[in-house]
């Protein structure tokens, strides 16, 4: 009888990565609702709500940054639009959110207050069931994992890769914000949604709604970054790396790189959307912006400050990529740009494998002096 997958999943960790899985849920699961609710605000060591919130969404990005890894660091596929599959993922629990508030909208309406402002008379035909929390996280799933097995399907079957793919991703994100910053798409056009009251019938801001949002997304972090091991691990991962390296090689021995190309590429995308899905109530708005260029941009620069090819290092990338964000838009926000920039090209020229490449390097150099 074979053990279960979650089982098989953990043993492709050694003791070291299940030690520090473990230390991680211990501490957002155990440590941080202790430290919010137990402590009054004015203690040393009391966790704020902005600060669940902004760690919420910064583990939200480490699942995106995760998801890229997989099919940049290991299947050679760069892809510079990844944030249309975030923002999918985003929009369709934001209708769940939006259907939430019921008539406590400033209009008073069943409908969501931008249609009712819009002088729309009834919901469009792909929001039926938007109120339904089970119908909404099946969306979550098909929706991006739909746009791209379909646009990977004819881009892998051309045989389109290396910076002709990055351009034509780029242009699939473009194309999608344009059309969702239309009014007539019905998904509130550059305002987005926003104004959430309710999840699942408890308030969304309140501190235990916050606290199990942020618990829910570490836990799916954390199972993430376990199974992106146990797959990589897998003769799965061995032939996408070697697809990688040389795929020609790889067609010449009889497997087909577009069935392992295209499953991962799909896999990534579901695992964007799971990711927009949970950002969407922690920040309380999706708007398309977050199908910009430059966002996805940035997702591919988490990976490379990182390190990619590493599973750990996107999540590293992305918690230094945004905190550092965080605190020079606060401080200096009109060098931020300049400082993302900077950081591209230092990594980019004297730090190939990032910031966990380096790590490893100086345990090189300390084991080889002792």
């Amino acid at each position: 009888m074979r053990e279960p997958l979650i089982f098989r999943m953990l043993s492709a960790l050694d003791a070291r990565a299940r030690l520090g899985v473990a230390a991680f849920l211990a501490v957002a699961l155990g440590l941080v609702p202790v430290l919010h609710l137990a402590l009054p605000p004015e203690s040393a060591f009391h966790v704020s709500t902005y600060a669940i919130t902004l760690l919420g969404k910064i583990m939200c990005y480490a699942i995106v940054a995760l998801a890229m890894d997989l099919i940049w660091g290991y299947g050679g596929i760069l892809s510079l639009g990844h944030g249309i599959f975030f923002a999918l993922g985003g929009y369709a629990f934001g209708m769940y959110l939006m259907r939430q508030i019921g008539r406590d909208g400033s209009y008073q309406s069943d409908l969501p207050d931008f249609m009712v402002f819009l002088d729309w008379k009834k919901l469009p035909w792909y929001w039926t069931g938007s109120d339904s929390f089970l119908w909404v996280a099946l969306l979550v799933v098909v929706v991006p994992a739909l746009v791209a097995f379909v646009f990977g399907y004819f881009a892998f079957r051309s045989r389109i890769k290396g910076v002709y793919f990055s351009i034509i991703t780029q242009a699939l994100t473009y194309a999608a914000m344009l059309l969702f910053f239309r009014n007539e798409t019905g998904f509130g056009g550059n305002n987005g949604f926003t104004d959430f009251k309710r999840v699942l019938g408890y308030s969304i801001t309140s501190s235990e709604t916050r606290l199990v949002l942020f618990g829910v997304t570490a836990g799916v972090l954390a199972l993430t970054f376990v199974f992106a091991r146990w797959l990589v691990a897998s003769k799965f991962g061995r032939v996408l790396t070697a697809i990688r390296d040389a795929e020609s090689r790889v067609m010449f021995i009889g497997y087909d790189p577009l069935w392992f190309k295209l499953f991962i590429w799909t896999l990534s995308a579901v695992l964007c959307g799971i990711a927009g899905a949970l950002y969407v109530p922690q920040v309380g708005i999706i708007n398309p912006s977050e199908m910009s260029v430059a966002n996805s941009i940035e997702i591919a620069i988490w990976v490379a400050v990182g390190g990619r090819g590493t599973l750990i290092g996107p999540i590293v990338g992305a918690f230094v990529v945004n905190l550092a964000k965080s605190w020079f838009t606060v401080s200096f926000p009109e060098y931020w740009l300049f400082f993302l920039g900077l950081l591209f090209i230092v990594v980019t020229l004297l730090l190939p494998q990032g910031l966990v490449g380096l790590w490893h390097t100086l345990r090189r150099a300390k084991g080889a002096r002792t």
